[in-house]
């Protein structure tokens, strides 16, 4: 269907150029076949364009005559898109189109992700670039490559690669919202090296495993009381230490910005303490349902023995080693440590227990932390660092990226505000995202930078759910618009 499900879409610029977008395989890492498209769409159209030895470009919009000594306006989006299909969908993202369609008042993807997670955002920046339909100022298009596996883009734009004072960032995904803060972020990773002792084969074989639980994105569901898989597998372990048993392996969590959804654990048992194992388990089981009996309805810990054949080559932990590893996940903070005292229902800072993986010689220990004060986000890191040293951890502190403070005072706030009010007759909604957006880098990088971020209605993002709602980007376009006139006429 792909190009028909655009026809008589508005506003049609915006849909051309989304429909152009979608057309040119994106995925992260790989963008050099948007980026050729880019560089074409600024020679065809006389525009000067700038690239940096990252792959960022930004292209250079000439104001509307007589507003040329009007401050210069950076619109911001990013390029690259997360790729992910349903199972059975035959599509390959390093050189496929995305096959687009409209379900009711929506526009999706067939089997895979949209990308309109940004293709929306950078589709309604080229837009403005031909539609010489309003007034505005001198415009910088800029395009960041690679923001949703590691922020590369931003990361490593270069100071002067912008010259504008104010930014908007069309990367959030909620029609009557500008958002105006976001987390920084860093991950502290505590490394053991394991510590055998001699193994009681006598013993039977045992699978403990929680699962169940919805885990979610350690930002943007850190607030919501779910448990995390990892604490719980700790606490059973725990309770079981009144028994005479012995532990093989733990593994738990599966990435880095995610909440623990499973978690697993190996130990050996006398065959005559099974059924008081049971007991323990089966009690912590009804007891932590109901703590969580809103949140996690749907948690189980599950007993599973296992065949003895399977302990050939298998080691078991010291009994030191065993009472650190579990009393070092206890001791791990988790969630939220405090809220923002400004935006009421906002996360301020968190620390989120995300992994825990071993090998052979060594068991890894995942953290992340998040706040929008970078002061806040080192303090929670020490304090999860400092959890690893009374374990005699191996430290490592890895993927930092600066957050952005609200400033509920901004002078593009307060002038969107007013745009907003008068385009559609409410007030809109003041939010920040426990999450990273790359507005916190470039205010590191750009100190002073006036920014906001806003979007139309996007659901399902990094999913095939993916979908756009198709009224709410006409609404985005005229917004942005608006905007971008009045800080014109306001010369």
């Amino acid at each position: 269907m792909s190009a028909k499900a655009i026809e008589g879409l508005v506003p049609s610029l915006v849909w051309q150029r989304f429909y152009e977008i979608s057309q040119v395989p994106r995925p992260s890492k790989s963008e050099e076949k948007i980026r050729t498209y880019l560089r074409n769409f600024a020679v065809e159209n006389n525009l000067v364009f700038n690239e940096d030895e990252t792959g960022n470009i930004v292209i250079h919009v000439k104001a509307t005559p007589g507003f040329e000594n009007a401050p210069i306006i950076v619109l911001q989006s990013h390029v690259d898109m997360v790729c992910e299909k349903n199972k059975g969908t035959e599509h390959d993202f390093m050189n496929d189109p995305i096959k687009i369609i409209r379900v009711g008042e929506w526009i999706k993807a067939d089997g895979t992700t949209l990308g309109a997670d940004n293709g929306i955002g950078a589709a309604a920046a080229l837009a403005l670039a031909t539609d010489d339909g309003f007034t505005h100022g001198p415009l910088e298009l800029l395009f960041t490559v690679d923001e949703e596996t590691g922020l590369t883009g931003a990361n490593h734009l270069q100071k002067n690669f912008i010259s504008g004072k104010t930014l908007l960032n069309l990367d959030t995904e909620e029609d009557g919202a500008f958002y105006v803060g976001c987390s920084g972020g860093m991950d502290t990773l505590g490394i053991l090296d394991v510590e055998y002792g001699k193994i009681n084969t006598n013993k039977n074989l045992f699978s403990i495993f929680v699962n169940g639980l919805k885990g979610g994105h350690s930002g943007i569901n850190i607030a919501d009381g779910r448990a995390n898989a990892i604490k719980l597998l700790a606490l059973i372990l725990d309770k079981l230490n009144q028994l005479d048993y012995q532990l093989l392996s733990i593994q738990g969590g599966s990435k880095r910005n995610a909440i623990a959804r499973e978690a697993e654990a190996l130990i050996l048992i006398n065959e005559n303490d099974e059924s008081q194992m049971r007991e323990l388990v089966n009690e912590f089981t009804i007891e932590s349902s109901l703590e969580y009996k809103y949140t996690d309805p749907e948690l189980r810990v599950s007993i599973i023995k296992k065949d003895q054949d399977s302990l050939k080559n298998q080691k078991a932990f010291a009994e030191n080693f065993k009472k650190k590893v579990i009393n070092s996940l206890l001791a791990m903070p988790h969630g939220v440590v405090s809220m923002n005292p400004t935006i009421p229902g906002l996360v301020e800072t968190s620390t989120n227990l995300a992994t825990v993986n071993m090998s052979s010689t060594d068991l890894k220990i995942g953290t992340s932390q998040r706040s929008s004060i970078e002061n806040a986000k080192k303090n929670i890191g020490r304090a999860v660092q400092s959890v690893f040293n009374l374990v005699e951890a191996k430290v490592l502190v890895t993927d930092g990226y600066p957050g952005w403070q609200p400033n509920i005072d901004s002078n593009i706030l307060k002038l969107a505000k007013s745009v907003f009010i008068e385009l559609f007759n409410k007030e809109p909604e003041i939010k920040a995202v426990h999450a990273g957006l790359e507005c916190g880098i470039l205010g590191d990088k750009f100190p002073g930078l006036d920014m906001i971020s806003f979007g139309p209605t996007i659901e399902g993002a990094h999913s095939p759910d993916e979908r756009v709602k198709i009224d709410d980007v006409n609404k985005f376009y005229k917004l942005l618009k608006a905007i971008l006139s009045e800080l014109a006429l306001k010369k």
